[in-house]
């Protein structure tokens, strides 16, 4: 993940760029460092670079690492003219490399013949069956032709071999959700959270996930991954302290009495309402009133 200070160095650099502050290739370099798909900044003054001959020469053997860039870009941005000439240059230099028939393949799933870039993909994973793009790829084909199933499928097959990619469990939890699978989503986010603990982000998901479950077992853990959210932020995430409001109420309705933590939930209730309230009053003060009701109708308020 992009850290705060990476992407306020991205933004200045680009700025700088796109008001003729030059930096460009210091730019482009940075984008591909951090793996940032601002594809429309990259077409732009990648282009800038690779139509300038002296520019050009100047990068040396980058030079082809630019043409690789800029050919991604321009499929993104569907410019797929550009796509094909950067393809043809690397083709001319690389004749017999596995990374260009991959750009070929990516090239072919740009224009939607989806047959065809199968067929090509299936081919390179012959040669390399470890290739992670091109596993990713397929999944993201199948996702983009509507056949949710088989991107879940090629997720899964993709994360038995690589089980580090924190970005394709999060994939993969995500396309759970929104089929309302959220047992198997509950599982990516434990994966996630095992791989980085520290992620506040992780912890937020996987305790809406479990919330959405409901059931006493799911809310008190629930509650707990709200409350770490909460530990991991400062205290400054909003949707943490009102998910434990949520979960404190339907924990009582549950249970009715018979909590053996009442004492403790109580003083619970009244610093996350204290907390909401001073947040409310400072980023949100129209909305101050909404939130007191809301508080109220959870018992949560006088």
């Amino acid at each position: 993940m992009v850290t705060k200070t990476e992407e306020a160095q991205v933004n200045r650099l680009e700025n700088q760029v796109d008001n003729g502050g030059g930096g460009d290739w210091e730019y482009l370099c940075l984008v591909r460092k951090l793996k940032l798909r601002r594809s429309d900044k990259v077409l732009k003054h990648g282009l800038s670079i690779l139509n300038e001959p002296k520019k050009r020469s100047s990068l040396g053997p980058d030079e082809w690492t630019l043409y690789e860039q800029v050919a991604v870009a321009a499929m993104d941005c569907q410019c797929l003219d550009v796509a094909k000439d950067c393809i043809k240059i690397l083709q001319k230099k690389f004749p017999e490399s596995k990374r260009v028939g991959r750009l070929e393949a990516m090239l072919l799933e740009a224009k939607g013949s989806w047959a065809e870039a199968e067929k090509a993909y299936t081919s390179l994973l012959e040669d390399n069956p470890f290739d992670q793009v091109i596993h990713k790829r397929r999944a993201a084909m199948a996702k983009a032709q509507g056949n949710i199933s088989g991107a879940i499928e090629w997720l899964n097959k993709y994360l038995e071999i690589f089980m580090a990619d924190n970005d394709a469990w999060r994939e993969l939890a995500e396309i759970y959700v929104s089929l309302q699978m959220f047992k198997q989503a509950a599982f990516c986010y434990e994966e996630l959270i095992l791989s980085q603990p520290m992620t506040p982000l992780y912890h937020l998901a996987y305790a809406d996930v479990l919330y959405t479950l409901g059931g006493l077992e799911n809310l008190q853990t629930a509650k707990k991954y709200f409350a770490s959210t909460i530990d991991l932020t400062g205290g400054k995430n909003t949707r943490a302290l009102l998910g434990i409001c949520l979960c404190t109420f339907a924990i009582g309705q549950l249970t009715k009495g018979r909590n053996k933590e009442d004492k403790e939930n109580s003083d619970l209730q009244s610093l996350v309402a204290t907390a909401l309230e001073k947040d409310y009053k400072q980023r949100a003060p129209t909305k101050l009133s909404l939130l007191s009701s809301t508080l109220k109708s959870l018992k949560l308020s006088s």
